[in-house]
């Protein structure tokens, strides 16, 4: 009788499985460019792999141009997003899937008039270290996001381009 041998790794015990929910306790959820963001799966939670968070952006919101050393996918679960990809703007609605590969600069903005929900991966991790860094951590992902004044508008940008640089980011507009 043949021995059949894996070309697979042993399982690795140490990691679990996890079920993730944007309401369970302890979610963490932070306001960021305008929308609540909620940690799902962390890399320590992936084994360094990819990190997930679920998006609430409501209209005008979402991030500056900016560009980043990992792979970033989005999954419009619910709403629509205008998206500029080195510099050619789209629209992808409820259903589409939408991939970044890493360093190409990009933006999108919720230009409907209801917010817009997205799902996020970031494979290798770590975007998700990034927003809980530079957000204003909220009670709920239903908490409505802190209004700031324009000095703490210009504080929280200022905070994010002093963190870009650890976080494998580069911002490169307003």
């Amino acid at each position: 009788m043949a021995v059949v041998t894996s070309h697979l790794p042993d399982d690795d015990l140490s990691r679990t499985l996890t079920i993730a929910r944007v309401d369970a306790p302890g979610a963490r959820a932070v306001a960021v460019a305008g929308g609540a963001y909620t940690v799902l799966l962390t890399g320590a939670q992936t084994g360094g792999r990819y990190s997930l968070i679920d998006m609430l952006v409501p209209p005008g919101g979402g991030p500056p141009l900016h560009r980043h050393d990992f792979d970033e996918m989005f999954a419009v679960l619910d709403g629509e997003i205008e998206l500029t990809f080195r510099g050619d703007t789209q629209r992808a609605g409820t259903g589409a899937v939408v991939n970044i590969p890493a360093n190409a600069p990009h933006k999108f903005r919720n230009t409907s008039d209801r917010p817009a929900h997205l799902l996020c991966l970031c494979a290798p991790p770590g975007q998700e270290d990034f927003f809980l860094a530079v957000g204003d951590p909220l009670e709920s992902r239903d908490s409505p996001p802190p209004a700031l004044s324009d000095a703490e508008k210009a504080e929280r940008r200022s905070r994010a381009q002093a963190l870009a640089e650890q976080y494998r980011t580069e911002l490169l507009g307003p």
